[in-house]
């Protein structure tokens, strides 16, 4: 029994199957540990960036480990032998990516969650993490080119001429990329600002990607906009930090007392602030006399909502609130009235 135990763990394709064997079950234990353990103490910190990264690099950590298990049992191989400088280059090509998709992955990450500190992104563009990756696979790529002696410059060079023809192919691809670049920088938008644009446009920015850019309307319609197109348009960013105004035109008759009008007007706004939800709370509202309409003195109220989006409610709410005040207090809004006087 020993001398047959012996034999089959020196036989090379026994040693293959039990190297593999042996590395999924480590890969298993990995992730048995990750999900029972490492989850349990990372949503015990103050902060999600522990979790996200575990939640990112999870899969590919066990896809890395089962890769190394195969590299040492196909080395195991007598067979291949005279291939090992070859499975050697492969191993080291497919090592240094999947490396650097796991850097990419925790690189996003981190920046998201700085940029989310900045209070400049709620929600990080793709073109963001599009040009993370781009860039750590641009550096394996190098490392690869180096680690093979190969030398970086005549390919520059054919890149340079290739290029040239790929750009002038790519003109409006390229254009586009461009225009979402100068746009993550100059930060005339962001991902979650409400904006209008030419056409009467509007919606929520979902995404800024490397070509275009996502409007979520009211509606939950999707605009798809290239970048270039709105970066030489004209936007109206409606997300303003400090709250939007929101402008109600009313008018009362000329029978009405105005410094009432103005009281009655002013106490109705005020409730409407600290009750409604989307009222920006601290803002006192006021009203300004416009015009000696045909029926009506005309006036403006303004009022003060935390989002754009947030003033159809207020506007709502407002407008019923008024005209239940005006009913009880007596003040008049008339019909348009016209008098003609007729020549004896």
């Amino acid at each position: 029994m020993a001398v047959a135990v012996a034999y089959l763990m020196e036989n090379e394709y026994v040693k293959f199957f039990i190297i593999l064997i042996g590395t999924f079950l480590l890969s298993e234990i990995l992730l048995f540990i990750i999900r029972k353990y490492v989850n349990r103490i990372t949503s015990k910190t103050k902060t999600d960036i522990d979790d996200l990264i575990i939640q990112r690099i999870t899969k590919p950590l066990h896809a890395i480990i089962l890769f190394i298990g195969l590299y040492f049992a196909v080395k195991s191989l007598s067979i291949l032998e005279n291939y090992i400088n070859i499975v050697d280059k492969i191993f080291f090509v497919i090592f240094t990516l999947m490396i650097s998709f796991i850097l990419s992955k925790i690189l996003a990450v981190l920046i998201a969650s700085w940029l989310k500190v900045q209070k400049k992104y709620e929600k990080t563009p793709q073109l963001f993490t599009k040009i993370i990756t781009i860039i750590i696979f641009i550096i394996a790529i190098l490392i690869i080119l180096d680690h093979f002696s190969i030398q970086i410059t005549p390919i520059i060079a054919a890149l340079g001429l290739g290029g040239l023809a790929v750009g002038l192919a790519l003109q409006d691809t390229f254009s586009n990329f461009f225009a979402g670049l100068h746009i993550i920088s100059d930060q005339p938008i962001n991902v979650g600002d409400y904006i209008e644009m030419e056409g009467d446009t509007k919606g929520y920015v979902d995404d800024i990607g490397w070509r275009s850019i996502r409007i979520k309307t009211l509606q939950n319609n999707l605009v798809i906009v290239p970048n270039s197109k709105l970066a030489q348009g004209r936007i109206v960013n409606l997300s303003n930090p400090g709250g939007n105004s929101v402008i109600v035109e009313c008018g009362v008759s000329y029978n009405s007392d105005l410094n009432k009008v103005e009281k009655v007007t002013i106490d109705v706004a005020k409730k409407i602030q600290k009750t409604i939800p989307g009222a920006l709370g601290t803002f006192e509202p006021f009203i300004r006399y416009k015009t000696f309409g045909d029926s009506n003195i005309n006036f403006s109220v303004i009022l003060k909502v935390e989002k754009y989006v947030n003033k159809h409610l207020v506007t709502h709410e407002f407008i019923k609130a008024l005209k239940e005040r005006y009913d009880k207090e007596g003040i008049e809004i008339s019909y348009p009235v016209r008098k003609i006087y007729q020549a004896k």
